[in-house]
């Protein structure tokens, strides 16, 4: 027998979570050049296609902006809870608690008092979630699923008892009065500079009907004209999440304790505080997605409005590899065929070619990386979505179908961004102080 004793390594979380970090700069580049080959590819299709014209307008990217916030931070929050090493499948509760305070305050006392609360509100779910599975060990995903159900009911008791008196009812609150302000860029988009009416000149590229650079425009103009100053600053969460994340001491550690929160501790991290802090801010970030819809999507809370986008939140933190950049890329997809779908008849009918080109480059990506089975099963889901758009017309296309079109373009997303992810080590599983792994 062996005797000799010697010394067991201890896996240093702190290295170890710098080492996965990677580098933003490259995954930057690629962001980039993948928005370059989608912009062109829809250029393409735009210019073709008949009825694809919907594909590139100035409209279309306003929607899609409006309808890719909420998604956009509710993943924040999920990308937070989770680099900590906490599943937080409560998120949707979280934003339901955020439309109803950001309502209530909002009616009370103005919209901007609607988005302190609304964050303040999914910052409440978000303590109880980390009262249970930090401190008590309890199952995350019990956890977050009795977050949701209670998170509904609760709500419906809040209304019941409030907004029934205030000229509101069971489902719905009174109308919030006021705005957010909006914030339309100078020169570029023809915003006012200190009273000087400036030029217009994304629009005027737009108008010259160009292949690519107007279709840029359009796009670009969409995003940056009349845009809600509650927009900006969710926009602006996303660098702020990974600056703080990937360039600060905290940061570090808060993303230790998601890869080996028992040897983070023996380098002195608190790790039951850091994912505290860390699941508290996941309930702010999904209950300001809450208030926002109230703010600014509709001017009014109504009961089921976030219809899964809690969820949805989960799934483009998934396919942006527990990165901001591309939980931010994920969320404008789901974003864009959803405004797509809201359009008219003929943008559904473009949001099928959408889809089936989505499909076939999936499929040529997965024949490159000689995965020719899982090609296949794209390639023909391409031909399946292309033979459909052209052989039904736009008007006998029902509404169900149309509704369930962003959903899809998801499953084919998630299915090709799956093969690379990869999350936290330690995520999902309790943590208890002073036990052994």
């Amino acid at each position: 027998m062996n005797t000799t004793d010697e010394p067991t390594a201890v896996v240093d979380p702190v290295a170890a979570a710098a080492t996965r970090a990677g580098t933003s700069k490259r995954s930057l580049a690629w962001i980039l050049v993948g928005s370059g080959g989608v912009l062109a590819l829809l250029s393409l299709l735009s210019m073709f296609v008949d009825g694809a014209g919907e594909l590139t307008t100035e409209g279309t990217s306003g929607a899609t902006l409006r309808v890719s916030v909420p998604i956009l931070l509710a993943g924040l929050g999920g990308l937070w809870s989770e680099r900590s090493g906490v599943v937080n499948i409560g998120l949707e509760g979280m934003m339901i608690l955020g439309t109803w305070f950001g309502a209530w305050a909002g009616y009370e006392f103005g919209p901007w008092w609607g988005v302190l609360f609304g964050v303040l509100g999914g910052a409440l779910g978000g303590a109880v979630h980390a009262l249970a599975t930090v401190t008590f060990g309890v199952d995350h995903i019990i956890s977050g699923v009795a977050i949701n159900l209670l998170a509904a009911g609760f709500t419906r008791f809040l209304s019941e008892t409030i907004f029934v008196n205030a000229g509101g009812g069971e489902t719905q609150s009174p109308n919030v009065e006021g705005d957010l302000g909006l914030f339309t860029m100078p020169v570029l988009a023809g915003g006012d500079l200190f009273g000087w009416e400036s030029p217009d000149v994304l629009g005027r590229i737009a108008a010259w009907d160009w292949v690519f650079a107007s279709d840029a425009a359009g796009l670009a103009r969409g995003l940056i004209a009349e845009v809600e100053l509650l927009t900006l600053l969710a926009l602006a969460l996303v660098p702020m999440t990974g600056w703080l994340l990937w360039r600060t001491a905290f940061g570090l550690r808060l993303r230790a304790c998601g890869e080996n929160p028992y040897a983070a501790e023996t380098l002195g991290i608190n790790a039951i505080r850091t994912r505290y802090i860390a699941v508290i801010a996941s309930g702010g970030f999904a209950g300001l997605g809450g208030a926002y819809l109230v703010l600014v999507s509709a001017g009014i809370y109504k009961e089921n409005q976030t219809a899964g986008r809690g969820f949805l939140g989960l799934a483009a933190m998934v396919f942006g590899n527990w990165r901001p950049g591309g939980l931010a890329t994920g969320a404008g997809l789901f974003g864009y065929a959803s405004a797509l779908e809201q359009r008219s008849d003929d943008a559904v009918h473009a949001l099928i070619l959408f889809v089936a080109a989505l499909c076939a480059l999936a499929a040529a990506w997965f024949v490159y990386r000689r995965r020719f089975r899982v090609a296949a099963a794209l390639a023909a889901a391409a031909v399946a979505f292309w033979w459909w758009r052209d052989r039904v017309p736009s008007t006998d296309l029902p509404d169900e179908v149309a509704n369930v079109l962003p959903y899809v373009t998801v499953l084919v997303v998630l299915a090709v961004a799956r093969q690379r992810s990869r999350a936290p080590a330690m995520v999902g599983i309790p943590f208890r102080r002073g036990e052994e792994r």
